[in-house]
C-alpha cells in the first residue's frame, strides 16, 4: 500500500506496523487530540432522524452560525465538503489568471487543484532566517526577472493570483496581518488558506476575515475539521464576496455538506467552553514537545504558533518513520511531499502531554 501525501494514513501505517489501525498513535495529522466536543456529540445524535430529508440546499442555520460567529453577513460564506472542495473552486478562479503565486514549501493540495485547471505556478520560497521563516524576494522559476521583492510583481502581478496559507504549513509560521494587506493592493486574487488560524487565540490571530468586505479580490478559506477534531465529517467554508459564491456554487454539485456535518459545526461553533480548553491546553503541550525534541544532538524543531512542530533532523526522516512505526506503533508525517525539505525534515502534530512523551521516549530508544 502507497503512503499517501496527507498525513493520518493509519491504513498505510497500519501495514507497515503489522498492527491494527487503532493502535496507532497519530501524530501525522494535525487535528487536535482533544476529541469531538460533547456537544458535537450531542447535536449528531440529535440529528439522526433527520437523515431521511434532504440537508438544506442553502444551509442557512449554518451560514447563519457562521455569521454571528465571524460578524460577517450570511450570503457571504459558503459552506463546503471540507476545505478542500473549496480550494479545488478556488484553483479553478486561480487558473483563469496569466499565474499563480505560492508559497513553498506549500500544502500539497495547492499543487493538485492548480494542476487540474492547468494554471501557471510561480514559487517563492519561505527560506530559513536564523530561527524563524521569512519570504524568499526571488521566485524559484517564472518569467518575472529581477525580484527585489514579492511587492515589485507590480504591475505585472495586476493579472496574477497570490495563494498562501496562514498559519503556514509545514513551517507553523504566523504571518501578521499588516505584512498581507499590500498584497491585497497589488494581486487580482488573493487566497488566504486559514485552516489553523482558530488554534489561537483572538487576542493572537492574524485572521483577514474582517477586512473581506473591503476587498473584493479576498478569498479566505477555512477548516472546522481540525480544531474540533472533526476530519470524517468533512467541513470547512469559503468567505468571499457573494458574486464570487454564487459562481461556485453553480460549478458544484447539490448539497456538499451533509446534515450531520452542519449540525457538528453549528453546535462546534458555540462551544465557547471548548474553545478555551484548546487555546490553554496548546501552549503549555506544544513547549514541552518542543523543549524535548531540542533536547536531542539530531533534531532542530522550529517555533510554531499552532498545533504542530516542523523539525530537521540529521537522518533519513523516513527511515525514522518507519521504525517509530515499526517498533512503537508511532506514525510521524515524513516531508517527501514537500520537495523543498525532503528526506531531512518531519512533522508532528501537539498532543496531550502524555501522548508527546510516549514519542520522545520512543525516539530517543531509536535514534540511540
Amino acid at each position: 500500500m502507497q503512503q499517501q501525501a496527507h498525513g493520518g494514513n493509519l491504513n498505510w501505517a497500519a501495514a507497515l506496523a503489522g498492527c491494527p489501525p487503532g493502535a496507532i498513535l497519530d501524530f501525522s495529522a494535525s487535528i487536535s487530540p482533544l476529541g469531538l466536543p460533547s456537544s458535537v456529540i450531542a447535536a449528531i445524535m440529535s440529528r439522526l432522524d433527520d437523515l431521511r430529508h434532504y440537508p438544506d440546499p442553502n444551509y442557512s442555520e449554518l451560514r447563519l452560525a457562521l455569521s454571528h460567529f465571524h460578524q460577517v453577513p450570511p450570503e457571504w460564506i459558503l459552506p463546503g465538503n471540507g476545505s478542500a472542495e473549496l480550494l479545488t473552486l478556488a484553483g479553478r478562479e486561480l487558473a483563469q489568471l496569466e499565474a499563480t503565486v505560492v508559497m513553498t514549501p506549500a500544502f500539497g493540495d495547492y499543487y493538485r487543484t492548480l494542476a487540474a485547471y492547468k494554471a501557471k505556478i510561480l514559487e517563492f520560497p519561505v527560506v530559513l532566517e536564523g530561527r524563524g521563516w521569512e519570504i524568499s524576494p526571488v521566485p524559484v522559476y517564472g518569467s518575472v526577472p529581477d525580484l527585489a521583492d514579492l511587492r515589485l510583481l507590480t504591475p505585472l502581478s495586476q493579472g496574477y493570483g497570490f495563494l498562501l496559507n496562514n498559519p503556514h504549513n509545514p513551517t507553523g509560521k504566523l504571518f501578521s496581518r499588516r505584512s498581507i494587506l499590500p498584497y491585497l493592493e497589488q494581486f487580482a486574487l488573493v487566497v488566504v488558506d486559514e485552516a489553523f488560524m482558530d488554534f489561537l487565540p483572538v487576542d493572537e490571530e492574524q485572521s483577514l476575515i474582517s477586512l473581506v468586505q473591503d476587498y473584493e479580490n479576498l478569498v479566505i478559506l477555512r477548516s472546522l475539521t481540525k480544531f474540533y477534531s472533526l476530519p470524517g465529517l468533512r467541513l470547512g467554508y469559503a468567505i468571499a464576496h457573494p458574486d464570487r459564491l454564487s459562481r461556485w456554487q453553480s460549478w458544484r454539485d447539490p448539497w456538499p455538506v451533509n446534515t450531520l456535518a452542519a449540525a457538528a459545526a453549528i453546535a462546534a461553533l458555540g462551544d465557547r467552553e471548548f474553545q478555551k480548553e484548546t487555546w490553554q491546553w496548546l501552549p503549555s503541550a506544544r513547549n514541552q514537545l518542543f523543549q524535548g525534541l531540542a533536547n536531542f544532538p539530531g533534531l532542530h524543531p522550529f517555533e510554531g504558533s499552532v498545533n504542530f512542530l516542523l523539525v530537521e533532523c540529521q537522518e533519513s526522516s523516513s527511515g525514522l518513520q518507519k521504525r517509530l512505526l515499526q517498533e512503537h506503533q508511532i506514525l510521524i508525517r515524513d516531508c517527501l511531499s514537500f520537495k523543498e525539505l525532503g528526506d531531512r525534515f518531519f512533522r508532528v502534530s501537539v498532543r496531550t502531554q502524555s501522548d508527546n512523551q510516549r514519542l520522545l521516549t520512543a525516539l530517543e530508544l531509536v535514534l540511540r
